[in-house]
């Protein structure tokens, strides 16, 4: 039987510029992105999961394991909580190469080895680096071995604040590739911070939005994403993610073409064997809604859709109309002019016409 590493907390704290109370419960496995503006309690938050607040107040369970509950007086200090924290900056031991920084996670493991040291390198691609000092390391390769690090610790629950805001692009893209692929290998919950909804979008499955210390939603990433209710949708990366999966390859045109229960999807080459799973983002500035097929377009992806909301826009000229294709919600904005012309209101048939479609 697999054990139960599902995440709940309900949890207090008073801060002079800020009150947290927030209470959700997290999937045992894959990441959850914990996402808000700037000074909305995201960081806190995470520390007070970490047990790295001591005004904190509340409950924290994982699995079956307590590990605070105020009722009852119990609080597992941070040393007795089986988990790992990757910070923003990486905090390797500038006097250790990476072997002994590494090392040093796995003299930290509370659990039997399941992450093995060769395991870890590999997958953070840094067995060229192991006899190098933090000091002759570039910041995309000091994150690297921090996350292996954490790794190596063997913990239950892994905790990444913002682990790529100090990162160049070309490094991010590269720590993405292999953060994507974690949970399926770790199998616990990882609570990932960011503010880059670029990030959310290509890792998380699930979301928590964070608002003033609070949090003010909590499901599936895209559900929390096409919400019209929700600040998300009204941004100007306003959009929606979408699993699929790689039916064929068109060599001669360099194109692909994307299953999911919606229909289909053609995108530039993506370059992964047919069947594998790929998860896409579509922006909603980058679809447009027509009541009928177009028969001569250089857009090639129409979908059939159903209107199933239209709210407001920061900008008066525009709506945003929220779709459901197949079982998989999508959101376009467009001007009120287009939504006059054609008549659009909930339960209106109609076909989205898909501009661009990024491939994560």
């Amino acid at each position: 039987m697999t054990p139960d590493t599902t995440l709940g907390f309900d949890l207090a704290l008073d801060l002079p510029q800020l009150a947290i109370r927030a209470a959700a419960t997290v999937p045992g496995v894959g990441v959850t992105a914990l996402f808000g503006a700037s000074g909305s309690g995201k960081t806190t938050l995470l520390r007070m999961l970490a047990g790295l607040e001591p005004a904190g107040r509340g409950q924290i369970r994982l699995g079956g394991t307590c590990w605070q509950d105020d009722a009852s007086g119990l609080r597992l200090p941070t040393h007795q909580r089986p988990l790992a924290f990757v910070f923003q900056e990486a905090s390797l031991f500038a006097h250790l190469n990476v072997r002994d920084n590494l090392a040093y996670g796995l003299a930290r493991a509370r659990a039997a080895q399941v992450i093995r040291f060769d395991d870890a390198v590999g997958w953070l691609g840094i067995a060229h680096l192991l006899a190098r000092r933090p000091a002759h390391l570039s910041g995309g390769e000091r994150q690297r071995v921090a996350i292996a690090r954490a790794l190596l610790a063997q913990p239950r629950l892994l905790l990444m604040d913002e682990p790529l805001s100090a990162v160049d692009a070309d490094g991010r893209d590269a720590i993405l590739d292999t953060l994507e692929q974690l949970p399926a290998r770790l199998g616990i919950p990882v609570v990932y911070v960011s503010h880059s909804i670029e990030e959310v979008a290509r890792l998380a499955d699930h979301l928590l939005l964070m608002s003033g210390g609070r949090i003010i939603a909590d499901g599936p990433t895209n559900t929390i994403l096409t919400r019209c209710d929700l600040p998300l949708a009204h941004g100007a990366h306003a959009g929606a993610v979408v699993h699929t999966t790689i039916r064929q390859h068109d060599p001669a045109h360099h194109l692909t073409t994307l299953a999911f229960t919606g229909g289909e999807l053609t995108v530039g080459a993506v370059d992964r064997a047919v069947g594998s799973a790929v998860r896409v983002r579509i922006a909603a500035r980058d679809i447009a809604i027509a009541l009928n097929p177009p028969a001569d377009s250089s857009v090639l992806n129409h979908l059939r859709a159903q209107v199933m909301e239209i709210s407001d826009d920061p900008n008066p000229a525009h709506c945003l109309v929220r779709l459901e294709v197949g079982n998989v919600q999508l959101l376009a904005r467009i001007t009120h002019l287009s939504r006059e012309r054609l008549g659009l209101a909930a339960g209106t048939a109609v076909w989205a016409l898909v501009k661009g479609v990024a491939v994560r």
